[in-house]
């Protein structure tokens, strides 16, 4: 099925992709270029074809780290504090980047305005700090939708003992309740789980985040007082306890991050998933997935007031330490130039050109493709309820403090009030030594 996604957008784009392809990167020869990069089975496809670009300029890529973004981050703020930032394009995040003060060049200036003109303006802004172009996107525009599993829903048994427990029909949940309940009903530890979540680092509080922008509530207020210590607050941290409680996700839920998530899923012994575009394909793919042929994927489901929607996207920078930046900057624009995002959306993620988004959506609209059609649907509608983190450059240091407690509220060391509470307390300090009051 994957091999499908990427041959209808490569035959939709070829017209689009044509003078990428012929694209001059430049003469680099003996030159090495240094990089940090974000690792997992998502990217794999894109990182496969650096191979390219060293061909066209004579250079060569030493991906010196490949870890996850949480990792990769530690790693450059140590960087940061011993000086040792002589390495040279580092993967970004918009959700990261106004932490990285001094750290990578302004783009401005380096990347022609007509090549940036070419992606969508508001991943542009998000990728802008102080006025500065701090990344180029790639096409890992990221909201999240509801993966499931489709046979759960065509068992007329579980319909109808679902309807005599929980009082309404079984379908594709609507809300974040919904969710709570068939979680819970289709449990079956250890051999099978309703959900899964991902349960420490930005990760948790980024979903705690969205859970609580869902109910109504906010992370901050204007003046950056930490709020999420309110009703609505303890409504989206009680979903994740009752399910631990239940035991509807797995144990090791709250050391779990983002590949633990796609892993399980892929599995195929998680019923409902919650996650990311760069998964679509890597789900539905019989090599990769016990799930595929039996995946639907449909908008992220209602809080008390709207749709969670967490977003931001990922990007390629250039260091100001690095010895080579006309050199790095061709790698970025090549593993972000339009056939690059047609080769790496076609695995299901989000482009951030104009231009592939089109040929995406025309390729699944005239293919043969019924998954792929219905996997874009879902995230076109869900994009329509996307929001950023705060851009502030203490959101990671916050999330550093919230998740233990997060973590303490599940496992049942600390009520919920409790825990939020206490997380409130410790980022007011940060908050208010930071001088935003």
């Amino acid at each position: 099925m994957r091999k499908q996604y990427i041959a209808g957008a490569l035959l939709a784009g070829t017209a689009l992709a044509g003078s990428a392809i012929a694209s001059d990167w430049g003469s680099f020869d003996g030159v090495t270029v240094e990089a940090k990069l974000i690792g997992g089975q998502q990217y794999e496809a894109l990182y496969g074809r650096i191979a390219e670009w060293e061909a066209a300029t004579g250079a060569t890529v030493d991906i010196i780290s490949k870890k996850s973004h949480f990792e990769i981050d530690k790693e450059i703020k140590s960087d940061m504090a011993a000086g040792t930032t002589d390495w040279c394009v580092g993967s970004n995040h918009s959700s990261f980047a106004p932490q990285y003060e001094g750290l990578y060049i302004d783009l401005n200036g380096m990347v022609p305005e007509d090549t940036i003109a070419e992606f969508v303006p508001g991943n542009i802004k998000a990728s802008t700090v102080d006025g500065a172009l701090l990344m180029l996107p790639r096409a890992q525009f990221d909201v999240s939708v509801l993966y499931y599993l489709k046979s759960n829903y065509e068992d007329a048994d579980k319909a109808a003992a679902f309807k005599a427990e929980y009082g309404y029909d079984l379908a594709v949940p609507e809300t974040w309740e919904q969710v709570r309940d068939q979680a819970i009903f289709f449990a079956d530890p250890p051999n099978f789980y309703g959900t899964q979540y991902a349960g420490k680092d930005e990760a948790i509080v980024g979903r705690f985040y969205e859970m609580v922008v869902a109910e109504g509530g906010s992370y901050l207020d204007e003046e950056k007082k930490p709020v999420f210590n309110s009703e609505a607050g303890q409504r989206a941290l009680q979903w994740f306890v009752d399910l631990y409680a239940a035991k509807a996700v797995p144990a090791g839920t709250t050391s779990y991050v983002w590949d633990d998530l796609g892993q399980g899923f892929a599995s195929g012994t998680v019923a409902l998933n919650l996650d990311w575009p760069g998964w679509a394909g890597f789900f539905n793919d019989p090599e990769s997935s016990k799930a595929a042929g039996n995946v639907g994927v449909a908008i992220q489901p209602m809080g008390s007031v709207t749709r969670t929607g967490w977003s931001g996207h990922h990007g390629f920078s250039v260091t100001s330490d690095c010895p080579n930046k006309e050199a790095a900057v061709s790698l970025v624009t090549f593993l972000t130039s339009e056939d690059s995002q047609l080769a790496e959306s076609a695995g299901g993620s989000l482009p951030t050109r104009t231009a592939v988004w089109k040929a995406n959506v025309e390729a699944a609209q005239n293919g043969d493709d019924p998954y792929r059609a219905e996997a874009l649907a879902a995230f076109a509608a869900g994009a329509e309820y996307a929001f950023a983190v705060p851009p502030i450059p203490e959101w990671g240091e916050t999330t550093n403090i919230v998740f233990p407690e997060l973590q303490a509220a599940i496992v049942g060391d600390k009520t919920v009030q409790q825990a939020l509470d206490d997380a409130a307390e410790a980022v007011d300090e940060l908050m208010r030594e930071s001088g935003y009051y």
